[in-house]
């Protein structure tokens, strides 16, 4: 690589890691490590390639949404979030944002990778189901069912006591 794109590079991850950073967070339900290890595994990738790269934001979320999709199809990688002490529950401290939150958490890793990276491409990056069936290798049908099962399936989540 030339010191020329190597520079084009740098100043790509130095601008655009924040927002991809948001994206990883979202496909990997809120696990921060994951969600850094897929940005930095997607930027290795793009990096190989990197000279030949005309849309480099395209071009490296697309190779997240890849990355995250092969990830799903290892069912071992899935883990379960630990914390040294137990959140309390109630009061007016704020607590009820948090367990909102993490409600919400809970809810997201009851789905699927794959129902989870619809579901962020089509409400978080807002893209239309014809770009999200290309991305994922799929029909616009097949967007539009596990799109539909994922939100019957976060809204049979049980979070209405929370947001009284």
């Amino acid at each position: 690589m030339d010191s020329a794109a190597e520079l084009r590079f740098r100043e790509f991850v130095a601008a655009r890691s924040p927002a991809l950073m948001g994206l990883a967070y979202l496909l990997t339900a809120g696990d921060q490590h994951a969600a850094e290890d897929l940005v930095q595994s997607s930027l290795v990738r793009a990096l190989g390639r990197w000279s030949g790269v005309t849309d480099p934001e395209a071009y490296v979320r697309r190779v997240m949404y890849h990355q995250h999709v092969s990830l799903w199809r290892r069912a071992w990688r899935r883990h379960e979030t630990t914390v040294a002490e137990l959140p309390e529950t109630g009061g007016d401290d704020g607590t009820r944002t948090v367990e909102l939150r993490l409600a919400l958490r809970e809810a997201l890793a009851t789905l699927t990778r794959r129902q989870r990276a619809m579901l962020v491409l089509r409400y978080y990056e807002d893209l239309p189901e014809e770009e999200i069936a290309r991305l994922m290798g799929c029909s616009i049908g097949t967007v539009r069912s596990t799109t539909h099962r994922s939100l019957a399936k976060l809204r049979s989540a049980d979070l209405r006591e929370l947001t009284r």
